[in-house]
């Protein structure tokens, strides 16, 4: 799948760049890259290329010549901690080291709850009870006969609906971006 920078922040604009001869510039061969996805949009070029054991996606008003140097360009933006992190991780690709962790990952728990929400989401649609969610979702046994009301799988279960709509209606888009304090971040 294809993303525009705009929407996706690990998106990379790359352009050919300005050569300096102060250090080893990194070049790349779109044509020799086994895998890679290439296609012309009325934007520009949009690229997947699978360097390292990852796919880094690239953005380019024009293809470079074979041979150029590559230049990243860097918005100053509240995207700049995963844009920054995604070109570091495509620079090591390039240089054939370790990448490390994708620059918006995020933790098995929080990946579970997202899912746990969307399956609540698709049941709460569908007409099924809260009580009927969470049957299927944590299974029959744990739903107790008595006390339903004040049960804390309840809750729980019209928490992960509220949420699974939050993201049905456009906050799947904040999935691209991470969101709260960067890891680098002091303060």
């Amino acid at each position: 799948m294809f993303w525009a920078p705009e929407a996706l922040s690990t998106v990379l604009a790359v352009r050919t760049a300005i050569c300096s001869t102060a250090s080893k510039p990194c070049r790349l061969e779109f044509a020799d890259l086994a895998g890679s996805e290439l296609r012309e949009a009325p934007d520009g070029w949009h690229a997947i290329v699978p360097l390292g054991g990852a796919k880094h996606r690239l953005w380019l008003t024009e293809l470079p010549r074979g041979g150029s140097s590559l230049a990243v360009d860097l918005l100053l933006d509240s995207n700049f901690g995963p844009r920054l992190r995604a070109a570091h991780r495509f620079w090591l690709a390039l240089e054939q080291r370790p990448i490390g962790q994708p620059p918006i990952a995020q933790p098995i728990e929080t990946r579970h709850r997202h899912i746990l929400g969307l399956r609540a989401v698709d049941g709460w649609l569908e007409g099924n009870s809260y009580r009927n969610i969470a049957q299927g979702l944590f299974g029959k046994r744990r739903i107790p006969d008595r006390g339903w009301k004040t049960h804390d799988l309840r809750s729980r279960t019209i928490r992960l609906v509220q949420m699974g709509l939050r993201l049905v209606r456009g906050g799947y888009r904040d999935l691209l971006r991470r969101k709260g304090k960067e890891k680098d971040d002091p303060s």
